[in-house]
């Protein structure tokens, strides 16, 4: 493992990037392109430079190869729905930034940091979700109760109990202890679902067509002059909006939550470990990983 120095420029570009990040996505639900692209562009050729200068071509290798793991992460979150585009492109920067200098840190920085993230964004989205929840009680009240009842759920929080089962098993072998603990888990794993699908109502905003912004989320297809605009991992493309704007009718979208705050902490906190424990760090997302 190389020396953390050199990598304080990387720390401090991707800091300010992802200030500027929250403040987009705070103010208007986007993050723009060039942002996250610029922060891909500076930090190879921050790279770049200074393995010229070190005469160590490794340093750039180590950040592309690790900006292609990150946009292999950043795919795998955007297409299964958990990350919004502007998320995704930003963790492909971070790729870019993060100190890989060895095979081993790729799985061991590389997922130390995407569990941080989602460590981090889990109590992130739980405390912001429950503002929502307040201010659209009635709303999430009636969409709980609702799913409460929902086969779907039942069957998923079973089945993440029978492998927490067999889990704890391997581990320790089976008595009461351990089948009281897979009753719980499974009722916990039910109520969370339950939960993060009655959110969705709390989300549903009727917007104005010039208040459409690339990327917002259809709640349901529209048919429009005979065709149909689409609801789609990928959101609203400027065409899509455009004809929405001479049709002029108000439009049900679904917003996300914010997740950028949450890329802040984890980068500040893996930063600040790494400033004040050195490469010892690491190894702690080694471990976790």
């Amino acid at each position: 493992m190389i020396g953390i120095e050199r990598y304080y420029f990387l720390f401090a570009l991707a800091f300010i990037w992802i200030v500027i990040a929250c403040v987009q996505d705070l103010r208007r639900r986007e993050i723009d392109n060039w942002l996250n692209f610029s922060l891909v562009a500076f930090a190879l050729a921050y790279r770049a430079f200074y393995s010229i200068h070190i005469n160590d071509f490794m340093f750039f290798v180590y950040g592309l190869v690790g900006f292609a793991l990150f946009f292999a992460f950043a795919n795998l979150f955007y297409y299964s729905g958990v990350f919004a585009g502007g998320d995704a492109k930003l963790l492909m920067g971070l790729g870019a930034v993060l100190p890989f200098s060895s095979l081993m840190d790729f799985a061991y920085v590389g997922l130390g940091f995407v569990m941080l993230l989602f460590f981090v964004g889990a109590i992130y989205s739980l405390i912001y979700s429950a503002f929502l929840v307040v201010g659209n009680y009635k709303k999430f009240a009636s969409e709980f109760g609702k799913n409460i009842g929902t086969r779907k759920n039942w069957i998923l929080a079973s089945i993440f109990a029978l492998v927490f089962v067999i889990f704890i098993y391997s581990l320790f072998g089976v008595d009461w202890l351990v089948l009281i603990f897979g009753v719980l888990f499974a009722v916990f794993v039910f109520l969370l679902l339950a939960y993060a699908k009655s959110l969705e109502v709390c989300m549903i905003k009727l917007v104005l067509p010039s208040n459409l912004t690339e990327g917002d989320w259809l709640v349901n297809d529209i048919k429009l002059n005979g065709k149909i605009i689409r609801k789609t991992v990928h959101g609203l493309s400027f065409g899509d909006i455009a004809k929405l704007r001479r049709n002029g009718k108000k439009v049900l979208i679904k917003e996300g939550i914010p997740f950028t705050p949450a890329f802040l902490i984890a980068f500040v906190i893996m930063v600040f470990f790494l400033a004040v424990s050195g490469l010892e760090f690491l190894s702690l997302l080694a471990f976790l990983s």
